[in-house]
């Protein structure tokens, strides 16, 4: 008895031993996953940035998860523009790269169509410093109150948003924008179109700007009238009530007037006594 279920445990062990072998061998039969080599930074390379030969390497990559337009000459790449800032050991890839012939700098970023204009600004006009690259802000314009001069008209003090969704390209002469610490800088620059430069460069002449930052990722626009004095302080709702009364007034003052006043007295009259023979009258004027 005890022969038989020795056998049988050893008859076991042998099948589930020969399983394990062929299930080893065909897992080491598989082809192993192809790679290729492509270029990656040797270094933290920052954002506008010329890229030297020492900048790059190669690395194996496998070749199905290979990233889009990644590079494989590092040779080729000397001297092209970032326009993105990678870490060492990420891919280089054409959508981080500027078109080829950039020089560098603040003009490498800015996108075909588009201007930078520069706008100085404090600490409150700023954001605090919180308008760092990369944020989108609005540009809003405070106007203070004019005389048009001889005519004696005046035009009320207006705060306006004149520019919306403007994306901040540098502070002062700083680009990078993996930077969430705040800076109070004494200029900022700015993307915008050349009929936006036109606007805010028309803007610094009629008053002060100031800066107001926005969601990264909120398209909706911030259609508003503009602030006055009068809507801040909420007189244009008194002076629109005092106006329906006003028009009120002229309807009602006829009835009132004609209800007040008293009855007429009759006028005076003078008479006088005609005797004509044995007939005697009276006559009145």
């Amino acid at each position: 008895m005890k022969s038989r279920r020795a056998l049988s445990m050893l008859a076991m062990a042998t099948v589930l031993g020969l399983a394990a072998v062929l299930l080893a061998s065909r897992w080491l039969r598989q082809p192993a996953a192809s790679t290729v080599r492509i270029a990656v930074a040797a270094a933290d390379v920052g954002l506008g940035q010329r890229l030297a030969p020492d900048m790059l390497a190669l690395a194996e990559w496998p070749a199905n998860s290979m990233p889009a337009g990644a590079q494989r000459e590092p040779a080729a790449l000397a001297g092209r523009v970032m326009k993105a800032s990678i870490q060492r050991g990420e891919p280089v890839t054409d959508a981080k790269l500027a078109p080829a012939g950039t020089l560098g700098g603040l003009s490498a970023l800015i996108a075909e169509g588009k201007r930078a204009i520069t706008v100085r600004v404090n600490d409150v006009v700023g954001v605090a410093g919180f308008a760092l690259p990369g944020n989108f802000v609005d540009i809003l314009v405070y106007a203070p109150a004019q005389n048009n001069g001889s005519n004696g008209a005046s035009e009320t003090a207006l705060s306006k948003i004149v520019l919306e969704r403007i994306l901040v390209l540098a502070v002062a002469q700083e680009v990078a924008r993996d930077d969430t610490k705040p800076r109070v800088v004494n200029a900022v620059t700015l993307e915008v179109t050349p009929g936006q430069a036109e606007q805010l460069d028309l803007a610094r002449s009629v008053g002060t700007l100031s800066l107001v930052l926005r969601n990264q990722v909120d398209p909706r626009p911030g259609a508003t009238p503009g602030a006055t004095r009068h809507s801040v302080l909420g007189m244009e709702a008194a002076a629109a009530a005092a106006g329906a009364a006003s028009a009120a007034a002229p309807a009602a003052g006829p009835r009132l007037a004609r209800a007040a006043l008293p009855p007429s007295a009759a006028p005076a009259r003078y008479c006088i006594g005609v005797i004509d023979g044995n007939r005697s009258s009276k006559e009145c004027l």
